[in-house]
């Protein structure tokens, strides 16, 4: 089976072609190339196939000899998302179901999404939020993007177009493209570069947090799993007991990095999310094909070793190489690309 992954080139596309290699699919990148560059270890090369392209310019021609799609390419969190409200729509939904629309006319059977938990929003803190009965509250452009491709891709889903929407907890974890702008990764990344973590909360909001080997793995099996267990089905991609406060997060990265302090300065930021999310149904429905085999600890160490390993600063820890919103202001201000996130 040939699978393109669109996003190759970022931070879970490096991880999930190499994983997709290594169970031995053909394997075909599709990226724009924003990181490139930004790796801060070696890039191994794991596709038979690279095309660098922006996905709003997707032609037919380029799904030639394609047998399914994981489509990770998306302006990829709420802060990239209100970076230009209007080019979230374009690139997150248009250019996904334009997408899907020239996959299923090219004859490709599956078409994997990777969407989001944020289309749930602010939740009821009692309640483990479901895939299918559960309110989505979008409140942001990357999330009413997020829920509004899976709606659109659905419609398009037949018997020989199989669709499957994956919807991760935030993901943590190592990468040659390690991006430091999402919770765990940030928080041991502080107390290893500064010997400290300072939350500006008193940690009590809720956060389901994944490994990337663990939301590879769900990719995976939206491949490999029989067509009725996934067709048309969203499932929240996480593990037994995978929420937790901040507090539970900072604590875990204290522990993790010898002799770094914590503290929480009672502080309420702007991102006032908190929810619970539920991950019976892929642990029941897929518990065959998704096997998830990392917590908060081995992910910890694994982030301290390959720290070791780097040399990993803050200068690294805090510059554009591992923050995303930083490095695309960068190639705007360079005047590598403009406005519309084009190149130039």
């Amino acid at each position: 089976m040939n699978v393109l992954v669109t996003g190759n080139l970022g931070y879970i596309g490096l991880v999930l072609t190499k994983r997709l290699a290594e169970k031995g699919y053909g394997v075909v990148g599709f990226d724009t190339g924003f990181y490139r560059g930004c790796d801060i270890s070696a890039v191994t090369k794991n596709v038979t196939r690279q095309t660098i392209k922006d996905i709003r310019d997707i032609e037919k021609s380029d799904l030639a000899g394609i047998d399914a799609i994981i489509h990770l390419a998306a302006l990829s969190n709420d802060p990239l998302g209100e970076f230009d409200p209007s080019l979230t729509e374009q690139i997150n939904c248009k250019a996904t179901i334009k997408l899907a629309r020239l996959a299923k006319e090219s004859g490709v059977s599956h078409f994997i999404y990777s969407s989001s938990q944020s289309m749930y929003g602010i939740s009821e803190l009692d309640d483990e939020l479901d895939e299918d009965k559960s309110d989505k509250n979008p409140l942001t452009a990357y999330a009413r993007t997020k829920w509004e491709a899976e709606c659109r891709l659905k419609d398009l889903g037949s018997d020989n177009f199989t669709v499957v929407c994956f919807r991760p907890s935030t993901v943590f974890g190592v990468s040659p493209r390690l991006r430091c702008d999402i919770v765990f990764n940030n928080l041991v990344a502080c107390a290893y570069t500064t010997g400290k973590i300072e939350i500006k909360s008193d940690g009590s909001p809720w956060r389901p947090v994944v490994h990337i080997q663990d939301v590879c793995s769900a990719f995976i099996a939206g491949i490999s799993a029989p067509k009725g267990l996934v067709s048309n089905q969203s499932f929240n991609v996480g593990i037994k007991d995978g929420n937790y406060t901040v507090r539970n997060l900072a604590q875990a990265a204290q522990k993790t990095v010898a002799g770094s302090s914590l503290v929480f300065t009672g502080e309420h930021g702007s991102d006032a999310r908190t929810y619970k999310v539920g991950f019976k149904k892929i642990l029941t429905v897929l518990k065959d094909y998704y096997k998830p085999q990392w917590g908060l600890d081995r992910g910890g160490h694994e982030l301290v070793d390959f720290f070791n390993k780097i040399n990993f600063t803050e200068e690294m820890f805090r510059g554009r190489k591992c923050n995303r919103l930083s490095q695309l202001k960068y190639l705007i201000e360079k005047k590598q690309i403009n406005k519309e996130l084009r190149w130039v």
